[in-house]
């Protein structure tokens, strides 16, 4: 029997203050229907933007995971993720009034134990599984560090850490399913060094922090001056440290809460992959920056195999098409001979249908091989890139003002020629989202339901003074 997508029964909210902006910041989980996945939306913000859990938000990784698209930025999102891969929680609309999610008492027991207060509920929708057939890797031998990806019947995660330290020394965790994860891990708190706490306050972060909600370890005792500077800036009169080499005040629930706390972070950063992973992780010494790294090769692996399934289109030239060749020529500068398109059928925000007939009248059959005409693939190639041009363009309100111009063209396969009576129809689907005017995406373009040619491209558009159809 299939499993069945989840969500909450109710909102739920939590109030606290972000780790590094140290802004207060309510926080509520709202639920979502079947399929909308996990969004964040910043209702502090006019239009109150939204910016979904993926890993192609992610924009950066220094002591947090932060995510943006356009206005809607929301540092910090791992742990509340974390929380919800726990509960198996798949739909989620996360409410937020501040820039941050607030870090509460440094793990994700409190945004588990709230969701589980709002209810789990079953959605009529079963959980779309990406099971891994190969394994994969990453490493970065400057930090030392390696995750890999084995294939699984299950997920399940193994975290190892080693910073050379005589308090914390070598650590491992392991999660062997993720239904453990909220009795084993969620209440392992974030941690840091002592040494470290200097650089992160001169960074600017950790305005939020507090001996409340992170672990410190400390490999040395304090000086009486130290111990006066950490009084200050914690706000209190007795910071010690303890006899098992951390400040005082916070008591450790594990032997390997650091390890546990990595595995935590490793589960959250891996759900912006977006889909639950059918695999087992083992990671070395890692980090927001590698886990999102990773997660993106995941990612990638995810669009390969959808793109092998949609390597297909079915389109009724008998409708009436998006856009014809009047507005068409209202949006793109090409005239003739160099228009190739004739009509759009399909647009979403993501991908773009659309439709050149292949004609004798053809200028280019004149000189193409004329006893035996054939149109030339870097024809075929510019007529898919300006089916994608129409996709950008949508994102401006004058289009008629822009020009698009190609920034790289690769994976190019031509499979069958393209001869004169035959309709080809380009479907296009952006690879990453759409930022600062510039598109990546991946077209096939197929006769007779077949394709011909495929190719991935990067365009950009830019604003040229003085254009005018």
């Amino acid at each position: 029997m299939a499993d069945k997508q989840k969500t909450i029964k109710s909102s739920v909210t939590l109030s606290g203050v972000g780790l590094h902006t140290g802004a207060h910041v309510n926080i509520t989980f709202h639920p979502a229907d079947a399929g909308k996945g996990i969004t964040f939306r910043r209702s502090d913000i006019e239009g109150q933007p939204e910016v979904p859990a993926d890993v192609d938000y992610v924009v950066e990784t220094a002591r947090g995971t932060t995510l943006q698209h356009h206005a809607a930025k929301v540092a910090t999102v791992e742990h509340a993720l974390a929380a919800a891969a726990g509960l198996a929680i798949d739909n989620l609309l996360i409410e937020l009034d501040g820039p941050e999610v607030p870090i509460l008492d440094g793990s994700a027991k409190p945004f588990s134990d709230a969701m589980i207060q709002a209810g789990i509920v079953e959605l009529d929708a079963d959980r779309d599984y990406f099971e891994l057939k190969t394994n994969v890797f990453y490493n970065d031998p400057a930090r030392g560090v390696e995750i890999m990806a084995v294939p699984a019947d299950s997920y399940k995660v193994k975290v190892m850490i080693d910073f050379n330290s005589r308090v914390l020394g070598f650590q491992h965790a392991q999660l062997n399913d993720i239904s453990e994860f909220n009795t084993e891990i969620a209440a392992c708190r974030t941690f840091v060094f002592l040494h470290e706490l200097k650089s992160l306050l001169d960074s600017d972060l950790i305005k939020g922090g507090d001996l409340s909600n992170a672990i410190v370890y400390v490999d040395r005792q304090l000086s009486s001056d130290e111990q006066e500077s950490l009084n200050r800036i914690f706000g209190r009169n007795d910071v010690q440290v303890t006899a098992d080499g951390t400040l005082n005040n916070v008591e450790i629930s594990y032997q390997n809460e650091a390890a546990r706390h990595k595995l935590l972070d490793v589960v959250g950063d891996l759900m912006l992959i977006g889909r639950p992973v059918k695999a087992q992780i083992i990671a070395s010494r890692p980090g927001h920056a590698a886990n999102v790294e990773f997660a993106r090769k995941i990612k990638q692996l995810i669009k390969q195999e959808k793109s092998r399934k949609n390597d297909s289109v079915e389109v009724d030239l008998s409708q009436p098409p998006l856009y014809n060749i009047n507005d068409i020529t209202r949006i793109l500068p090409h005239r003739q001979p160099f228009l190739l398109i004739d009509k759009i059928m399909e647009m979403s925000e993501n991908h773009v249908v659309g439709v050149k007939n292949v004609t004798m009248n053809e200028e280019f059959f004149r000189g193409h091989f004329p006893g035996n005409p054939v149109m030339p693939g870097v024809l075929i190639i510019e007529a898919m890139a300006q089916v994608g041009g129409i996709l950008v363009l949508n994102t401006v309100p004058d289009p008629e003002n822009y020009l698009t111009y190609f920034m790289k063209i690769d994976n190019v396969r031509f499979k069958q020629k393209v001869i004169p009576g035959d309709t080809l129809i380009f479907k296009l689907e952006l690879i990453s989202p759409i930022r600062r005017g510039i598109c990546h995406m991946r077209g096939v373009a197929y006769v007779n339901g077949k394709p011909v040619t495929e190719a991935e491209m990067m365009a950009q558009i830019v604003k040229e003074k003085g254009l005018s159809n």
